[in-house]
Parts: C-alpha cells; structure tokens; sequence
C-alpha cells in the first residue's frame, strides 16, 4: 500500500496570503503546504481521505488517473470544498462512492445541493454515490477500513485505520476505546498545528505526547500551519522514528491488511 501526502497544510495552507511570515516567505518547497489530504493507493485502487479546494491542483500534481472512492473526516471547508471537481474522475468512471457521517453528507447536500440531487439533475454536474458510515469497521473493495472517532474542539470527527496506517487529522481530545483501535501500527498521521497550545488541536508536544502513547513503527506529523517553524528545523527537532510530513511525499506501508 502506498500513501500520498497531497497536502500538509492547515486551512489557510502555506503561504497564506499577504503573509510576510518568514516560513511563508520560505524557498523550501517543503514549507510551501497545500490543504491537507492523503490518497491512499493499493491493488490499483485509490482512496481520497479529504477533498479540499486544492483538490484538482493535488490530482495534477500526482498524476492521478482515477479515483475509487473518497472518506470524508468532517465537514469543515478545507477538507470538502474541492467536491465539484471530481467531475473529470465522475465523466470517466460515473458515480464516485463517498463514506462520511450523517451529518457530514448532510451538509455535503446542502452546499452541493446539485452533485446530490436525484431528479431534473443538472447534465454537467458530477454524481456520488453515498455511504452513511458510522464508529464501525466497513469494506471497500475487500479492504477493511476502521472508523477511529475523537473530538475537534467539539466537533466529531473520523480517522481511519486501514491494515497497518492510520490518518487523524484536526485531533484534540479521544478516548481511550479509540486509542485501543491503533495498537500495532506500522505508520500513524496525526495532525500537529503549531508549537504553541491551540484550542482544537493538537500542538507539536500533544502530538508528539500521542505517538509515545500509541507507539507505532513511525509517525508523520501533518495539517501544519507557519507558526511550526521552517520545516528542516523542526524535523530536526525530532525523535528519530518522527517526521514532518510535507506535499507530495510517498511513503509504502507493509501489511496492507
């Protein structure tokens, strides 16, 4: 199984603009953070954690053909705004499945009204086909996907386990039931924002406080914003099995399943 890291970036990506913050000044394009997503490819078949409106640069950018199905972790806009642009993929293959809460199709439906509709539909509009997924296990072309819930400030959200990676992303608090979920991992995303605490998030020490707990093989820090710090001076700030992650990386995960 392979991970695509698309984008790392927090809401505002990097740089934000107007900015004259030195990291979003930066030369690194390791500093430069599109809005975070992963696409997660196995046995030909590519899963879209998130769709966020740097949506149809990211598929540029990677050179992605098709695209099987998309889980959604919550409804905010840098996660979801990059919806109508599934088009090329829905003219190519018809209806792409989408696996999100209730709540998050809910508001998916009310913002693109259009894409959802089932009569007098729009001939240009794009079409999915809708998974309402709840805090159990579901399959996807016989590969196993684990819901792992936790808390956004107060807003629900999803990761998801699949085989041996895990990807939670906008992380602030979570019980230790879902905790349970993440034994034995090979590779975990957690998102990271900044150095200093944050009220709906996960700073570098809370994340960093996370993966001692969960203890996977390694770890990749991700949804960061410019107040992190130049990406090869953090990264050389931390333990040996952690990393920032940054856009467009690939990473292989053993034991897909």
């Amino acid at each position: 199984m392979q991970v695509t890291f698309l984008g790392t970036g927090t809401s505002q990506g990097i740089p934000i603009i107007g900015s004259d913050h030195p990291v979003c000044l930066s030369n690194n394009p390791k500093d430069k953070r599109l809005r975070v997503s992963v696409l997660v490819s196995w046995n030909e078949f590519n899963i879209l954690i998130d769709c966020g409106p740097d949506f149809r640069q990211q598929m540029l950018s990677n050179h992605v053909k098709h695209l099987d199905a998309i889980l959604y972790t919550h409804e905010h806009n840098d996660h979801t705004a990059g919806l109508d642009d599934i088009r090329p993929f829905f003219f190519r293959q018809g209806d792409i499945p989408v696996y999100a809460h209730k709540r998050v199709i809910d508001a998916l439906s009310k913002r693109f009204d259009y894409i959802f509709v089932t009569e007098n539909k729009y001939p240009g509009a794009p079409g999915v086909k809708v998974h309402e997924i709840t805090n159990k296990p579901f399959e996807f072309e016989g590969l196993k996907i684990i819901p792992v819930e936790f808390q956004h400030n107060r807003l629900q959200v999803f990761g998801f386990r699949i085989g041996q990676f895990a990807y939670l992303t906008d992380l602030k608090s979570i019980e230790d039931q879902e905790i349970e979920k993440l034994k034995n991992l090979d590779t975990l995303v957690v998102s990271a924002l900044r150095i200093k605490p944050h009220h709906s998030h996960f700073n570098l020490e809370e994340a960093l406080e996370f993966i001692r707990l969960v203890n996977p093989k390694r770890a990749y820090l991700t949804h960061i914003s410019h107040m992190m710090g130049f990406h090869d001076e953090v990264q050389a700030r931390l333990p040996e099995n952690v990393y920032l992650a940054y856009d467009n990386l690939k990473i292989e995960i053993s034991n897909a399943q």
